[in-house]
Protein backbone atom coordinates (compact mmCIF):
# COMPACT_ATOMS: atom_id res chain seq x y z
CA UNK A 1 0.00 0.00 0.00
CA UNK A 2 1.43 3.44 -0.91
CA UNK A 3 1.75 5.62 1.76
CA UNK A 4 0.22 9.71 1.65
CA UNK A 5 3.02 11.92 -0.03
CA UNK A 6 2.42 14.39 2.91
CA UNK A 7 0.60 15.48 6.28
CA UNK A 8 -3.11 17.02 6.77
CA UNK A 9 -4.27 17.70 10.49
CA UNK A 10 -7.48 16.39 11.25
CA UNK A 11 -10.61 18.26 10.62
CA UNK A 12 -11.97 20.94 13.25
CA UNK A 13 -15.38 20.45 14.47
CA UNK A 14 -17.51 23.04 16.44
CA UNK A 15 -18.29 24.68 18.99
CA UNK A 16 -15.03 25.89 19.20
CA UNK A 17 -13.78 28.67 22.30
CA UNK A 18 -12.96 31.77 20.33
CA UNK A 19 -10.03 34.06 21.65
CA UNK A 20 -10.82 37.22 20.59
CA UNK A 21 -12.98 37.36 23.87
CA UNK A 22 -11.11 39.46 26.88
CA UNK A 23 -9.75 37.25 29.58
CA UNK A 24 -10.44 40.26 31.85
CA UNK A 25 -13.12 41.50 31.34
CA UNK A 26 -11.85 44.19 29.44
CA UNK A 27 -13.61 46.52 27.44
CA UNK A 28 -13.20 46.69 23.03
CA UNK A 29 -10.08 48.86 22.69
CA UNK A 30 -11.61 50.82 20.27
CA UNK A 31 -13.96 52.06 22.88
CA UNK A 32 -11.38 54.44 25.03
CA UNK A 33 -13.84 55.63 27.53
CA UNK A 34 -14.91 52.70 29.10
CA UNK A 35 -11.17 51.28 28.74
CA UNK A 36 -9.57 54.05 30.70
CA UNK A 37 -12.12 53.35 33.20
CA UNK A 38 -11.51 49.87 33.15
CA UNK A 39 -8.14 50.40 33.86
CA UNK A 40 -8.46 52.87 36.32
CA UNK A 41 -10.54 50.48 38.03
CA UNK A 42 -8.13 47.66 38.09
CA UNK A 43 -5.31 49.60 39.22
CA UNK A 44 -7.74 50.76 42.45
CA UNK A 45 -8.27 46.99 43.31
CA UNK A 46 -5.09 46.19 42.54
CA UNK A 47 -4.00 48.97 45.20
CA UNK A 48 -6.83 48.23 47.47
CA UNK A 49 -5.99 44.42 48.09
CA UNK A 50 -2.29 45.39 48.37
CA UNK A 51 -3.02 48.23 51.00
CA UNK A 52 -5.31 45.42 52.57
CA UNK A 53 -2.42 42.89 52.78
CA UNK A 54 -0.17 45.72 54.55
CA UNK A 55 -3.32 46.38 57.13
CA UNK A 56 -3.68 42.82 57.46
CA UNK A 57 -0.06 41.76 57.86
CA UNK A 58 0.95 44.77 60.56
CA UNK A 59 -2.80 44.16 62.39
CA UNK A 60 -0.89 40.43 62.72
CA UNK A 61 2.43 41.55 63.58
CA UNK A 62 0.89 43.87 66.15
CA UNK A 63 -1.22 41.54 67.80
CA UNK A 64 1.52 38.96 67.92
CA UNK A 65 3.51 41.38 69.92
CA UNK A 66 1.10 43.13 72.51
CA UNK A 67 2.29 41.42 75.79
CA UNK A 68 5.71 42.83 74.54
CA UNK A 69 6.93 45.23 77.70
CA UNK A 70 6.80 48.29 76.69
CA UNK A 71 6.98 51.90 78.76
CA UNK A 72 6.36 55.42 77.76
CA UNK A 73 9.51 57.48 78.63
CA UNK A 74 7.81 61.05 77.26
CA UNK A 75 5.50 62.33 75.22
CA UNK A 76 6.24 64.94 72.57
CA UNK A 77 3.87 67.14 71.01
CA UNK A 78 5.22 68.75 67.81
CA UNK A 79 3.66 71.73 65.88
CA UNK A 80 1.66 73.20 68.73
CA UNK A 81 3.34 76.59 68.30
CA UNK A 82 0.49 78.58 70.35
CA UNK A 83 -0.52 76.32 72.92
CA UNK A 84 1.15 76.46 76.90
CA UNK A 85 3.08 73.60 78.15
CA UNK A 86 1.60 73.49 80.95
CA UNK A 87 -1.82 72.79 79.52
CA UNK A 88 -0.67 70.50 77.20
CA UNK A 89 0.78 69.12 80.21
CA UNK A 90 -2.15 68.81 82.22
CA UNK A 91 -3.79 67.24 79.55
CA UNK A 92 -1.35 64.46 79.06
CA UNK A 93 -0.41 63.97 82.51
CA UNK A 94 -3.61 61.72 83.67
CA UNK A 95 -2.71 59.26 81.30
CA UNK A 96 0.47 58.75 82.23
CA UNK A 97 1.75 56.11 84.60
CA UNK A 98 3.75 56.54 87.03
CA UNK A 99 7.91 55.46 86.76
CA UNK A 100 8.34 52.21 86.54
CA UNK A 101 12.18 51.49 87.48
CA UNK A 102 12.60 48.83 84.78
CA UNK A 103 10.74 46.33 82.01
CA UNK A 104 9.80 43.58 84.24
CA UNK A 105 6.99 41.05 84.19
CA UNK A 106 4.23 43.96 85.69
CA UNK A 107 5.48 46.60 83.52
CA UNK A 108 2.72 48.90 81.02
CA UNK A 109 2.90 46.81 77.40
CA UNK A 110 2.48 47.46 73.74
CA UNK A 111 -1.03 47.59 74.31
CA UNK A 112 -1.44 49.54 76.97
CA UNK A 113 1.24 52.19 75.08
CA UNK A 114 -1.31 51.89 71.90
CA UNK A 115 -4.63 52.63 73.97
CA UNK A 116 -2.79 55.58 75.40
CA UNK A 117 -1.79 56.48 72.96
CA UNK A 118 -5.12 56.54 70.89
CA UNK A 119 -6.63 58.13 74.12
CA UNK A 120 -4.11 61.08 73.47
CA UNK A 121 -5.15 61.66 70.19
CA UNK A 122 -8.77 61.82 70.10
CA UNK A 123 -8.14 63.61 73.45
CA UNK A 124 -6.27 66.41 71.31
CA UNK A 125 -8.68 65.79 68.83
CA UNK A 126 -10.95 67.51 71.13
CA UNK A 127 -9.44 70.54 72.03
CA UNK A 128 -10.77 72.18 68.34
CA UNK A 129 -7.37 73.40 68.25
CA UNK A 130 -5.87 71.34 65.61
CA UNK A 131 -6.49 70.48 62.17
CA UNK A 132 -4.58 67.21 62.00
CA UNK A 133 -3.14 65.25 64.95
CA UNK A 134 -0.72 62.13 63.62
CA UNK A 135 0.72 59.73 66.64
CA UNK A 136 4.05 57.72 65.80
CA UNK A 137 6.60 55.59 68.58
CA UNK A 138 9.96 56.20 68.40
CA UNK A 139 13.06 55.13 70.48
CA UNK A 140 13.48 56.88 73.50
CA UNK A 141 15.63 59.99 73.11
CA UNK A 142 16.26 59.92 77.13
CA UNK A 143 20.19 58.80 77.41
CA UNK A 144 19.50 56.93 80.40
CA UNK A 145 16.56 55.20 78.63
CA UNK A 146 16.24 51.21 79.10
CA UNK A 147 15.49 48.89 76.65
CA UNK A 148 11.70 48.91 75.65
CA UNK A 149 11.36 52.69 76.19
CA UNK A 150 9.99 54.30 73.65
CA UNK A 151 8.58 58.30 72.96
CA UNK A 152 4.53 59.39 71.90
CA UNK A 153 5.26 61.72 69.67
CA UNK A 154 1.96 63.38 67.68
CA UNK A 155 2.70 65.86 65.12
CA UNK A 156 0.09 68.33 65.02
CA UNK A 157 -1.11 71.29 62.91
CA UNK A 158 -2.89 73.76 64.74
CA UNK A 159 -6.00 75.32 63.37
CA UNK A 160 -6.05 79.08 62.41
CA UNK A 161 -6.62 81.55 65.44
CA UNK A 162 -8.15 84.30 63.94
CA UNK A 163 -11.50 84.62 62.35
CA UNK A 164 -13.60 87.87 61.00
CA UNK A 165 -16.76 87.68 59.39
CA UNK A 166 -19.49 90.28 58.21
CA UNK A 167 -22.90 88.94 57.26
CA UNK A 168 -26.51 89.61 56.33
CA UNK A 169 -28.50 87.22 58.51
CA UNK A 170 -32.61 85.68 58.65
CA UNK A 171 -33.74 84.00 62.34
CA UNK A 172 -36.80 84.09 64.72
CA UNK A 173 -38.72 86.43 61.90
CA UNK A 174 -36.01 88.90 61.79
CA UNK A 175 -33.41 90.28 59.38
CA UNK A 176 -30.11 91.97 59.45
CA UNK A 177 -26.44 92.75 59.01
CA UNK A 178 -24.09 91.61 61.68
CA UNK A 179 -20.06 91.32 62.00
CA UNK A 180 -18.38 88.84 64.29
CA UNK A 181 -14.93 88.54 65.73
CA UNK A 182 -13.32 85.03 66.96
CA UNK A 183 -10.42 84.57 68.85
CA UNK A 184 -9.12 80.52 68.78
CA UNK A 185 -6.64 79.50 71.32
CA UNK A 186 -6.38 83.17 72.40
CA UNK A 187 -3.96 83.06 75.85
CA UNK A 188 -2.56 79.00 74.67
CA UNK A 189 -5.69 76.85 76.82
CA UNK A 190 -8.05 76.58 74.62
CA UNK A 191 -9.79 79.72 75.30
CA UNK A 192 -12.00 81.62 72.96
CA UNK A 193 -12.54 85.26 72.77
CA UNK A 194 -15.48 86.18 70.49
CA UNK A 195 -17.51 90.02 69.80
CA UNK A 196 -20.71 90.54 68.00
CA UNK A 197 -22.17 93.08 66.65
CA UNK A 198 -25.51 93.50 64.66
CA UNK A 199 -28.20 95.58 63.46
CA UNK A 200 -31.66 93.56 62.54
CA UNK A 201 -35.14 95.05 61.61
CA UNK A 202 -36.32 93.80 65.31
CA UNK A 203 -33.85 93.70 67.73
CA UNK A 204 -32.23 97.23 66.32
CA UNK A 205 -28.77 97.13 67.77
CA UNK A 206 -27.22 93.91 69.98
CA UNK A 207 -23.99 93.28 71.18
CA UNK A 208 -22.42 90.32 72.79
CA UNK A 209 -19.00 89.69 74.17
CA UNK A 210 -17.96 86.28 75.83
CA UNK A 211 -14.58 84.75 77.00
CA UNK A 212 -14.65 80.72 77.68
CA UNK A 213 -12.08 78.31 78.64
CA UNK A 214 -11.97 74.45 79.72
CA UNK A 215 -11.35 74.50 83.59
CA UNK A 216 -8.95 72.86 85.08
CA UNK A 217 -8.09 69.44 83.99
CA UNK A 218 -10.83 68.54 82.33
CA UNK A 219 -12.34 69.62 78.07
CA UNK A 220 -15.99 67.96 79.27
CA UNK A 221 -16.14 71.25 81.25
CA UNK A 222 -16.15 75.19 80.48
CA UNK A 223 -16.73 78.60 82.26
CA UNK A 224 -17.65 81.20 79.82
CA UNK A 225 -18.15 84.91 81.12
CA UNK A 226 -19.96 87.47 78.40
CA UNK A 227 -21.51 90.87 78.88
CA UNK A 228 -24.25 91.78 76.34
CA UNK A 229 -26.68 94.36 75.11
CA UNK A 230 -29.53 94.68 73.06
CA UNK A 231 -32.55 97.21 71.76
CA UNK A 232 -35.18 95.67 70.63
CA UNK A 233 -38.67 97.17 68.74
CA UNK A 234 -41.91 95.07 70.61
CA UNK A 235 -44.04 97.95 69.60
CA UNK A 236 -45.98 94.58 67.48
CA UNK A 237 -47.14 93.25 70.18
CA UNK A 238 -46.45 95.57 73.38
CA UNK A 239 -46.73 99.23 72.04
CA UNK A 240 -43.34 99.59 73.23
CA UNK A 241 -39.20 98.73 73.25
CA UNK A 242 -36.91 96.92 75.26
CA UNK A 243 -33.05 97.68 76.32
CA UNK A 244 -30.86 95.45 77.73
CA UNK A 245 -27.47 95.76 79.24
CA UNK A 246 -26.23 92.19 81.45
CA UNK A 247 -23.31 90.68 82.47
CA UNK A 248 -23.57 86.37 82.59
CA UNK A 249 -20.69 83.97 84.03
CA UNK A 250 -21.67 80.30 82.93
CA UNK A 251 -20.29 76.81 83.71
CA UNK A 252 -20.66 74.20 81.23
CA UNK A 253 -20.40 70.45 81.85
CA UNK A 254 -20.91 67.02 79.88
CA UNK A 255 -21.69 66.63 76.53
CA UNK A 256 -25.08 67.20 73.87
CA UNK A 257 -25.31 63.79 73.16
CA UNK A 258 -24.87 62.24 76.78
CA UNK A 259 -26.44 65.89 78.53
CA UNK A 260 -25.19 69.05 79.67
CA UNK A 261 -25.60 70.64 82.91
CA UNK A 262 -25.00 74.39 82.71
CA UNK A 263 -25.10 76.35 86.21
CA UNK A 264 -25.22 80.59 85.60
CA UNK A 265 -25.42 83.53 87.07
CA UNK A 266 -26.72 87.06 85.72
CA UNK A 267 -27.52 90.18 86.00
CA UNK A 268 -29.18 92.23 83.69
CA UNK A 269 -30.70 95.87 83.76
CA UNK A 270 -33.93 95.95 81.90
CA UNK A 271 -35.53 99.54 80.52
CA UNK A 272 -39.09 99.67 78.66
CA UNK A 273 -39.54 102.89 77.19
CA UNK A 274 -40.20 104.38 73.94
CA UNK A 275 -43.79 103.79 74.25
CA UNK A 276 -46.49 104.39 71.63
CA UNK A 277 -49.24 106.79 71.90
CA UNK A 278 -52.10 103.92 71.86
CA UNK A 279 -49.90 102.18 74.60
CA UNK A 280 -52.62 100.71 77.28
CA UNK A 281 -52.57 101.66 80.70
CA UNK A 282 -51.06 98.34 81.58
CA UNK A 283 -47.57 98.90 79.43
CA UNK A 284 -47.28 102.55 80.72
CA UNK A 285 -47.08 100.81 84.06
CA UNK A 286 -44.44 98.58 82.98
CA UNK A 287 -42.44 101.23 81.50
CA UNK A 288 -39.19 102.08 83.63
CA UNK A 289 -35.84 100.26 85.05
CA UNK A 290 -36.08 96.95 86.76
CA UNK A 291 -32.82 95.05 87.53
CA UNK A 292 -32.62 91.08 87.44
CA UNK A 293 -30.31 89.27 89.39
CA UNK A 294 -30.43 85.33 88.89
CA UNK A 295 -29.32 82.60 89.41
CA UNK A 296 -30.17 79.12 86.34
CA UNK A 297 -29.82 75.86 86.25
CA UNK A 298 -30.45 73.43 82.73
CA UNK A 299 -30.20 70.22 81.53
CA UNK A 300 -29.59 69.05 77.93
CA UNK A 301 -29.83 66.04 76.29
CA UNK A 302 -29.52 65.94 72.03
CA UNK A 303 -29.58 62.88 69.75
CA UNK A 304 -31.47 64.29 66.35
CA UNK A 305 -28.95 63.81 63.52
CA UNK A 306 -30.22 67.32 62.65
CA UNK A 307 -31.36 70.01 64.79
CA UNK A 308 -33.74 71.80 61.46
CA UNK A 309 -35.51 68.66 59.60
CA UNK A 310 -34.08 65.70 62.54
CA UNK A 311 -35.03 62.26 61.14
CA UNK A 312 -34.44 60.28 64.37
CA UNK A 313 -33.13 61.18 67.50
CA UNK A 314 -34.77 63.32 70.45
CA UNK A 315 -34.39 66.62 72.37
CA UNK A 316 -35.17 67.29 75.87
CA UNK A 317 -34.17 70.51 77.88
CA UNK A 318 -35.52 71.18 81.39
CA UNK A 319 -34.49 74.46 83.22
CA UNK A 320 -35.10 76.43 86.05
CA UNK A 321 -34.33 79.88 87.23
CA UNK A 322 -34.60 81.97 90.57
CA UNK A 323 -33.99 85.84 91.12
CA UNK A 324 -34.51 87.85 94.05
CA UNK A 325 -30.96 87.50 95.67
CA UNK A 326 -30.70 91.56 94.31
CA UNK A 327 -32.65 93.75 92.23
CA UNK A 328 -36.64 94.01 91.25
CA UNK A 329 -36.94 90.40 89.85
CA UNK A 330 -38.81 88.31 92.80
CA UNK A 331 -39.34 84.55 90.86
CA UNK A 332 -39.12 81.25 90.24
CA UNK A 333 -39.29 79.70 86.78
CA UNK A 334 -39.18 76.42 85.40
CA UNK A 335 -39.52 75.29 81.85
CA UNK A 336 -39.44 71.97 79.86
CA UNK A 337 -38.77 71.60 76.18
CA UNK A 338 -38.89 68.14 73.89
CA UNK A 339 -38.81 67.17 70.45
CA UNK A 340 -39.07 63.43 68.86
CA UNK A 341 -38.39 62.57 65.09
CA UNK A 342 -38.48 59.41 63.62
CA UNK A 343 -38.64 58.94 59.52
CA UNK A 344 -41.95 56.75 58.49
CA UNK A 345 -40.30 55.29 55.50
CA UNK A 346 -38.10 56.89 52.86
CA UNK A 347 -38.97 60.08 52.65
CA UNK A 348 -41.48 60.74 55.11
CA UNK A 349 -40.48 62.53 58.63
CA UNK A 350 -42.97 62.85 61.49
CA UNK A 351 -41.83 65.27 64.14
CA UNK A 352 -43.60 65.55 67.68
CA UNK A 353 -42.77 68.37 69.96
CA UNK A 354 -43.62 69.68 73.38
CA UNK A 355 -42.96 72.53 75.67
CA UNK A 356 -44.21 74.15 79.28
CA UNK A 357 -43.52 76.41 81.63
CA UNK A 358 -44.38 78.35 85.07
CA UNK A 359 -43.46 81.50 86.38
CA UNK A 360 -44.02 81.71 90.50
CA UNK A 361 -43.68 85.44 91.89
CA UNK A 362 -42.19 85.34 94.94
CA UNK A 363 -42.07 88.65 97.22
CA UNK A 364 -43.25 90.67 94.38
CA UNK A 365 -45.62 90.76 91.38
CA UNK A 366 -43.82 89.13 87.82
CA UNK A 367 -42.12 91.87 85.73
CA UNK A 368 -43.54 92.60 81.82
CA UNK A 369 -39.96 91.20 80.71
CA UNK A 370 -39.68 88.17 82.76
CA UNK A 371 -43.33 86.56 81.23
CA UNK A 372 -43.56 83.94 79.06
CA UNK A 373 -44.91 85.08 75.38
CA UNK A 374 -46.44 82.98 72.73
CA UNK A 375 -47.58 82.64 69.25
CA UNK A 376 -46.43 83.22 66.42
CA UNK A 377 -44.73 81.17 63.18
CA UNK A 378 -41.98 79.38 65.15
CA UNK A 379 -44.51 77.73 67.88
CA UNK A 380 -48.04 78.17 67.97
CA UNK A 381 -48.55 78.74 64.03
CA UNK A 382 -51.20 80.77 62.68
CA UNK A 383 -51.30 83.06 65.92
CA UNK A 384 -49.79 85.99 65.21
CA UNK A 385 -46.61 86.64 66.99
CA UNK A 386 -46.31 86.42 70.75
CA UNK A 387 -50.26 87.42 70.43
CA UNK A 388 -51.64 84.57 73.13
CA UNK A 389 -52.76 85.20 76.50
CA UNK A 390 -53.86 88.10 78.32
CA UNK A 391 -54.33 91.54 76.73
CA UNK A 392 -54.88 94.79 77.46
CA UNK A 393 -56.10 96.78 74.53
CA UNK A 394 -53.18 96.39 71.54
CA UNK A 395 -50.29 94.84 73.96
CA UNK A 396 -50.50 91.41 74.86
CA UNK A 397 -49.40 91.31 79.03
CA UNK A 398 -47.82 87.97 78.89
CA UNK A 399 -48.11 85.09 81.17
CA UNK A 400 -47.33 82.92 84.29
CA UNK A 401 -48.15 79.32 82.27
CA UNK A 402 -48.10 78.34 79.19
CA UNK A 403 -47.55 74.89 77.41
CA UNK A 404 -47.71 74.02 73.10
CA UNK A 405 -47.57 71.13 71.28
CA UNK A 406 -47.68 70.06 67.96
CA UNK A 407 -47.27 67.41 65.59
CA UNK A 408 -45.48 67.49 62.00
CA UNK A 409 -45.44 65.38 59.13
CA UNK A 410 -42.53 66.47 56.77
CA UNK A 411 -41.98 64.27 53.22
CA UNK A 412 -40.67 65.11 49.56
CA UNK A 413 -41.83 66.26 46.99
CA UNK A 414 -43.60 64.22 44.76
CA UNK A 415 -41.45 63.02 42.28
CA UNK A 416 -38.76 65.51 43.43
CA UNK A 417 -37.30 63.60 46.27
CA UNK A 418 -33.82 65.70 45.71
CA UNK A 419 -35.32 69.36 46.17
CA UNK A 420 -34.66 70.99 49.39
CA UNK A 421 -38.12 71.87 49.90
CA UNK A 422 -39.93 69.70 51.71
CA UNK A 423 -43.88 69.88 51.75
CA UNK A 424 -44.97 70.08 55.25
CA UNK A 425 -49.00 69.06 57.50
CA UNK A 426 -48.82 70.56 60.76
CA UNK A 427 -51.34 70.49 63.42
CA UNK A 428 -50.50 72.82 66.89
CA UNK A 429 -52.25 73.42 70.46
CA UNK A 430 -51.10 75.64 73.06
CA UNK A 431 -52.19 78.41 75.73
CA UNK A 432 -50.64 80.96 77.90
CA UNK A 433 -52.66 81.98 80.92
CA UNK A 434 -52.08 84.71 84.03
CA UNK A 435 -52.04 82.56 87.43
CA UNK A 436 -55.49 83.08 89.13
CA UNK A 437 -54.48 83.30 92.95
CA UNK A 438 -57.96 82.75 93.64
CA UNK A 439 -57.50 79.01 92.10
CA UNK A 440 -54.95 75.77 93.55
CA UNK A 441 -51.79 75.17 91.50
CA UNK A 442 -54.07 72.21 89.84
CA UNK A 443 -56.72 74.17 89.31
CA UNK A 444 -54.90 76.71 87.34
CA UNK A 445 -53.29 73.67 84.82
CA UNK A 446 -56.30 71.67 84.46
CA UNK A 447 -58.07 75.16 83.31
CA UNK A 448 -54.80 76.01 80.69
CA UNK A 449 -55.37 72.05 79.63
CA UNK A 450 -59.21 72.01 79.04
CA UNK A 451 -59.09 75.05 77.12
CA UNK A 452 -56.29 74.66 74.14
CA UNK A 453 -55.96 76.92 70.80
CA UNK A 454 -55.63 74.93 67.87
CA UNK A 455 -54.87 75.70 64.72
CA UNK A 456 -53.99 73.51 61.64
CA UNK A 457 -52.45 73.49 58.26
CA UNK A 458 -49.77 72.81 55.23
CA UNK A 459 -47.12 74.48 53.61
CA UNK A 460 -43.38 74.27 52.17
CA UNK A 461 -40.15 73.84 54.56
CA UNK A 462 -36.72 74.78 53.37
CA UNK A 463 -33.58 74.00 55.36
CA UNK A 464 -31.26 76.47 54.66
CA UNK A 465 -28.32 76.13 56.93
CA UNK A 466 -28.10 77.83 59.51
CA UNK A 467 -31.90 78.37 59.55
CA UNK A 468 -35.43 77.16 58.81
CA UNK A 469 -37.58 78.71 56.19
CA UNK A 470 -41.45 78.12 56.35
CA UNK A 471 -44.83 78.85 54.25
CA UNK A 472 -47.60 77.73 56.08
CA UNK A 473 -51.36 78.19 54.58
CA UNK A 474 -53.21 77.03 57.60
CA UNK A 475 -56.50 78.52 59.94
CA UNK A 476 -57.04 78.87 63.76
CA UNK A 477 -59.28 75.83 64.66
CA UNK A 478 -59.90 77.12 68.35
CA UNK A 479 -58.67 80.50 70.25
CA UNK A 480 -59.51 82.25 73.13
CA UNK A 481 -61.04 85.74 73.20
CA UNK A 482 -57.58 87.65 74.03
CA UNK A 483 -55.65 85.17 70.60
CA UNK A 484 -54.34 87.25 67.61
CA UNK A 485 -55.27 84.97 65.42
CA UNK A 486 -53.57 85.08 61.59
CA UNK A 487 -55.22 83.72 58.75
CA UNK A 488 -54.03 82.33 55.36
CA UNK A 489 -50.33 82.77 54.57
CA UNK A 490 -47.92 82.83 57.37
CA UNK A 491 -43.49 82.87 57.05
CA UNK A 492 -41.53 81.77 59.57
CA UNK A 493 -37.79 82.08 59.51
CA UNK A 494 -35.80 80.54 62.85
CA UNK A 495 -33.88 77.69 64.25
CA UNK A 496 -36.01 76.68 67.29
CA UNK A 497 -39.73 75.57 65.84
CA UNK A 498 -42.49 73.65 67.62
Amino acid sequence: MEAPSELSPPPLNPPLATTSAPRDKEPDIVDTERLRRWQEDRIARKLRGEYESAVLHLAEVINANLSTPLRIASVRIEGAVNTRKSFLSSLVTPFLAKPVPSITENAPTLEHVLHTTRHIGSLLQETDLFKSVEGRLEPSRDALAQSGDVDVVFKTLEKGRYYLNTSTQVGNNEGGASATCRVRNAFGGAETFEANLAFATKTRVSFNASLSAPLPSSLTTRGELSIYGAERDNSSYSSSSEGLRGFKAVVRHGKLLRGMHEVGYEAVLRHIGNLTPSASISMREAAGQSLKSAISHSWTRDTRDDALLGTRGSYFKISQEYAGLLGDASFYKGEIQSQLSRSLFPGTIVSFAARSGILHSLWKPALFPDRFQLGGPTNVRMFRANGMGPRDGPDSLGGDLYWAAGVSLISDVPHKPHWPVKTHLFVNAGRLDAMDTSKTFVDNVVSSITKPSISAGLGLVYKLDPVRIEMNVGVPLLASKSDSVRRGLQVGIGVDFL
